[in-house]
This record gives C-alpha cells, sequence and structure tokens, in this order.
C-alpha cells in the first residue's frame, strides 16, 4: 500500500547518509539516489540538500516522511485487520533479535508458528538491536526482540511500536574462589575495583554493561573485550577479569567459574522490548509470537536465582 521510495527516504532520515541507507536497505547507493530522485521528481519538492561533504533533509522532506509515518501505521492497521479475517494464515513471517533472544527465546517461538500454521513461512534473523530497527523499517522483520542502546530508536520514535517483554537480570560472573563466592550479598557496585572484560564499542553488549555500571555509580576498568558469554567465561576462568552475563544467557557448566546473581534496588537488569511498526503490533500473529516467548521467557528465568558455580 506503501509507497516503496517512502521507505527509502525513512532508511535516509534514520542513518543520515544514502550509503548507509544503502546498506540498510540491501540496495546499491545508486539505487537509493534514484529512487529519492525520483520521489522528489513525483512530488514536486527538493528532498535533500548538501551540507558540507554530507547532506541533509529538507523541510520538505521532513514533511513528507511526517505524513508517510502516518500512512505506514495505518497501512499497518489495515493488515492487521485483514489477516484477522483468515482461518489460515499465510505468507511470510520473520523475527529477528539480538544473540541471546534469537538463541534462547526465537526459536522455540518459530517452531510453534511453524507446527501450528503450515502455509506460513517463518524465518529467523540474528541481528543487533540497531539492525533489528532497519529490518523493521525495510519490511524484512515483522517482530523484534530488543534492547535499548545509544543505536536505537527512542521508545517513543512514532515510526514503532515498542512495549516491554520482559526484565532479564544481570548475574556477575567471577572465578569459582573469588572472595564474593562467599558473600551473601553482593551488588554491582561491590565489583567497582574489579578488571572487566566487555563486548567490543559500538555493541549492545558494550553498551549494556557500561550502563549497567554507571548506573551503579562507577565506570568499569576495562581489560579486555569478548562479544561471545563463552569467551568472557573463558577468561574469567583464567583470571584476566569479571563479567556480567544476563540471566536468559547459558554458560558451559564445565568451567570453574561462579555465576552470582546481584543484589539492589533495583536489581541490575535488562530490559528486553517487543517492537513492530507502528500499526503492526495488532497483527495476528505478532500477538501469538508475544504470547509464545512469554511462555518460553517464564520456563527460562525461574523465580529462583542460579547459583554460583
Amino acid at each position: 500500500m506503501i509507497d516503496p521510495k517512502l521507505r527509502v527516504l525513512q532508511l535516509v532520515a534514520r542513518h543520515g547518509t544514502v550509503t548507509a541507507a544503502a546498506a540498510a536497505s540491501h540496495y546499491t547507493p545508486s539505487a537509493v539516489s534514484y529512487q529519492l530522485r525520483q520521489l522528489s521528481e513525483e512530488l514536486g519538492v527538493a528532498l535533500l540538500e548538501t551540507q558540507g561533504r554530507g547532506i541533509r533533509l529538507t523541510t520538505a522532506a521532513r514533511t513528507v516522511l511526517r505524513h508517510a509515518d502516518v500512512l505506514a501505521a495505518q497501512a499497518e492497521r489495515a493488515y492487521a485487520e485483514l489477516a484477522a479475517l483468515s482461518d489460515e494464515p499465510s505468507g511470510p513471517f520473520t523475527v529477528c533479535g539480538f544473540s541471546t533472544a534469537a538463541t534462547h527465546l526465537l526459536p522455540p517461538v518459530a517452531a510453534t508458528l511453524r507446527d501450528r500454521y503450515p502455509h506460513v513461512r517463518v524465518r529467523v534473523i540474528e541481528a543487533e538491536p540497531g539492525r533489528c530497527f532497519d529490518l523493521l523499517l525495510a519490511g524484512d522483520a515483522d517482530l523484534a526482540l530488543v534492547i535499548n542502546t545509544e543505536h536505537t530508536p527512542p521508545t517513543g520514535d512514532e515510526r514503532f511500536h515498542q512495549q516491554p517483554l520482559l526484565d532479564d537480570p544481570l548475574d556477575l560472573v567471577v572465578p569459582e574462589d573469588h572472595p564474593f563466592t562467599t558473600r551473601r550479598r553482593i551488588t554491582l557496585a561491590d565489583a567497582a575495583d574489579e578488571e572487566w572484560i566487555v563486548g567490543r564499542p559500538g555493541t549492545a553488549y558494550h553498551d549494556l554493561v557500561r550502563t549497567a555500571c554507571t548506573a551503579a555509580g562507577f565506570s568499569p576498568n576495562v581489560a579486555h573485550y569478548a562479544d561471545e558469554w563463552d569467551t568472557g567465561a573463558a577468561l574469567v576462568e583464567r583470571r584476566f577479569g569479571v563479567i556480567l552475563v544476563p540471566r536468559l544467557a547459558r554458560l558451559h557448566d564445565d568451567r570453574p567459574v561462579a555465576r552470582i546473581p546481584l543484589s539492589g534496588d533495583p536489581a541490575p537488569a535488562r530490559r528486553v522490548l517487543a517492537a513492530t511498526r507502528s500499526g503492526h503490533a495488532g497483527h495476528p500473529l505478532v500477538t501469538e509470537s508475544l504470547e509464545a516467548i512469554n511462555v518460553v521467557a517464564a520456563e527460562l528465568l525461574p523465580t529462583e536465582a542460579p547459583q554460583p558455580g
């Protein structure tokens, strides 16, 4: 229902350059430029203007975007209502999410949809949160599980519907004979003097640790970078530092490390959000997916915290 060229303009607005918008939409930069020129000619207004070595949106472009957001949301509501009229859903349905969600939450939910609706082609994509929003905006994903980072749109962004899904507690992982293992209560602030192992700058894991430590009143002394939980745990085992691991993340049981639930008011946790395009949240497959995710999450996040070791 919505002209694809408007989606391209939305991606340019999100990323700030034609090149980045092209990467997000799987077009070439020349194809993006061509579509923008076509849209400009159809509307009779200039959409981009040069600014130094870059570009910026014109006032007319921002006006077009404001109306495009409203039209897109209305179209998504229409699609959702039409889907609800069908007794047998069909067609593609794509879910995406950051690594832990893509490993532990999305596969069982995708399997449930596949088995229940044989005419639905379910696809799972693992992607960083910022990339998940690109997939939503480009129409390449229907539902995303994300966490807020500096690279994601604010929760008030009218192009998306974002709702809290669950809180995933953060555990501290230390060597198995670390002094913390003998204490009954540990807060994140207690680990302020430790050396830290975090994800590379620009990753969701890096942002997660930085944000949690800042909220606890300190800046972590970063000694090493590791994006995978097991890589971080291997470094902890060799006493290179400590890591934060979300409760949903699983570590190999044979490592001589201790996983310590953290106390605090509130205890450190990452909030997992479900995101769709604005107007798409009422789609029956989205609704059913979220219900299934809540069931899976309840099984993976028991009320009793894991014991050290």
